[in-house]
């Protein structure tokens, strides 16, 4: 094999999302500050930036105010204020509003701003860019690369024109190297190369599981009538009984309502379908009444973190750190994680910055996870620690109460003495035998649809001569024991349609439509038997998100 090409910089920042990006401009600032030269480059896995963005998003604008405090004059696309913030407890056919003042004071949403998340990137891109960052979009980092001595050397990028049956097609181009000092892994939640440094440098020795949910968001255009801007909405309840989660809906700018749906991935009923559950979940009247008469415009997914404290795993190593939702600062009950994820991208460029200017390369920024338990992101998290494990543990109406006690005290200034812990998800699964088949409505293609016809509104797109990239260890797995013993859970937890059993010769056969992929990482953690390990495509591969 010819060696590939390389490139040198400082920093390499794998992912451009608020953590990378943050990072980035905070490691210029300090680099303009100083008077010196400082050469950081962000690798993209999505066609542009922002097109890989998923979030509801109700933002907290702190971490903003500290990395850009002139934010509004420069144009950051945060013009929607919270103006009304609702919680609904629904049944059925109706729902109980939750009095304002029994929610926690931090999760009133007061001075928060309710946006396109992607469209936040490209705008911190553009503040990135403006002062020399380099930004490589369709370009995912494929691989880890080691110095000698073990410590991390940067990534490379994935080869293109590699074919189905692994030939080099014509259009071949090997991948390159980008060597650094520092090297800060800002993937998102459940990251190919996070898992596999939680491995080699024993990340999560010392903590709990991060355990998640997963994330199904549409987007519609809403008759002005029904629009509302600034008015939250977030529900629980109907039409979950098997698992836990709840819905949200944000009026937006240009009579645009984001809605959506989360479910937390530790349900055991194997026949349980989150994307089936969230069209469901729009046919409730009041939540109909919200978008009836607009038409859906996006579609997406994408797997969260949901561990919280207990599950902030060791954040630096040899050449490296974790930044963002690699590392995991979701604050659940709040529904946020932007601002957390951007102050850990700043914090990590003030390590790094420091080192550098001291000469120091490959070491590891002890200085860095220091700052950030030190940090107003651990301060937030120690509060709610509890409140995903407790409903975890005791279910939707007593983990519910004990949350909004713990949370209470917590926001007093009282922390209980103890950290309840986590389970991985993919454990929680049990056999079909225990569970009876789930009959979901049918589609009507107004107001509920489809997988495919769902698929098809994010602009997924994948080259369909590449190897698959959602890989089997073991490929006798599916038919041997995923579906006689969970009735194939696959085919129901993706919200794409990429996995199907099919019929071979008188045999079931488990069917991998790769193409139809939205990178939401939701196989990779809730398979019973994790044999499922989701790797990068060909770069620029997956959903186009224009306004999610």
């Amino acid at each position: 094999m010819s060696q590939r090409e390389s490139m040198e910089y400082d920093v390499v920042i794998v992912g451009a999302g608020p953590a990378g990006l943050s990072a980035a401009i905070r490691l210029k600032q300090l680099a303009g500050d100083a008077a010196r030269e400082l050469s950081v480059c962000i690798l993209e896995k999505g066609s542009e930036v922002g097109a890989h963005i998923l979030s509801g998003a109700v933002i907290d604008p702190k971490a903003l105010d500290e990395l850009i405090p002139e934010w509004k004059e420069k144009g950051a696309p945060l013009t929607v204020p919270v103006t009304e913030n609702l919680h609904w407890v629904l049944s059925e056919k109706s729902k109980f509003g939750m009095p304002h003042m029994l929610l926690p004071p931090f999760m009133r949403n007061k001075g928060t701003y309710t946006l396109s998340l992607g469209n936040l990137t490209r705008w911190l891109a553009g503040q990135a860019e403006e002062l020399g960052v380099e930004i490589f979009p369709g370009f995912p980092a494929a691989e880890i690369l080691y110095h000698d001595n073990g410590s991390v050397k940067g990534v490379a990028t994935g080869d293109l024109g590699i074919a189905r049956d692994g030939s080099h097609r014509a259009d071949y181009q090997q991948g390159m190297e980008l060597h650094a000092r520092y090297t800060f892994f800002a993937e998102g939640a459940r990251g190919s190369l996070t898992k596999r440094l939680s491995e080699v440098f024993a990340l999560r020795k010392e903590s709990g599981p991060q355990v998640f949910g997963i994330g199904l968001k549409e987007l519609w255009d809403v008759p002005s009538d029904k629009h509302k801007p600034g008015r939250v909405i977030h529900s629980q309840g109907w039409p979950l009984s098997d698992a836990w989660g709840g819905g949200f809906l944000y009026h937006q700018e240009n009579n645009q309502v984001a809605l959506g749906f989360v479910v937390a991935l530790d349900y055991a009923n194997p026949y349980l379908s989150p994307f089936d559950e969230f069209q469901r979940w729009k046919t409730h009247p009041a939540i109909r009444a919200e978008i009836e008469g607009g038409r859906r415009v996006s579609y997406g997914a994408r797997a969260i973190n949901e561990g919280g404290y207990q599950a902030i795993p060791k954040l630096a190593f040899p050449g490296g750190v974790l930044i963002g939702c690699s590392a995991g600062f979701v604050n659940v009950p709040r529904i946020k994680g932007t601002h957390t994820a951007m102050k850990s991208g700043m914090l990590a460029a003030e390590a790094a910055f420091k080192a550098i200017s001291d000469d120091r390369s490959g070491d590891t920024l002890d200085g860095y996870a220091k700052a950030l338990h030190k940090s107003w992101i651990v301060t937030e998290l120690k509060i709610v620690r509890n409140a995903q494990p407790a409903i975890a543990h005791w279910g939707g109406t007593l983990g519910t109460l004990y949350a909004g006690f713990d949370m209470w005290l917590g926001s007093l200034g009282i922390s209980l003495p103890w950290t309840l812990k986590h389970k991985p998800d993919n454990e929680a699964t049990k056999p079909k035998d225990q569970y009876k088949p789930i009959v979901y409505p049918r589609p009507d293609g107004v107001l509920t649809f489809d997988r495919l016809s769902s698929v098809f509104i994010s602009n997924t797109n994948h080259e369909e001569d590449q190897p698959v990239h959602l890989t089997l260890k073991d490929a006798s797995i599916p038919t041997a024991v995923n579906l006689p013993v969970y009735a194939g859970p696959e085919q129901r937890y993706c919200p794409a349609g990429v996995y199907e059993f099919v019929e071979e010769n008188g045999n079931p056969k488990l069917q991998i439509n790769a193409q139809n992929c939205v990178h939401c990482k939701t196989c990779d953690i809730k398979d019973p038997t994790q044999n499922i390990n989701w790797v990068t495509p060909e770069g620029g591969g997956g959903p186009n998100y224009p306004n999610m």
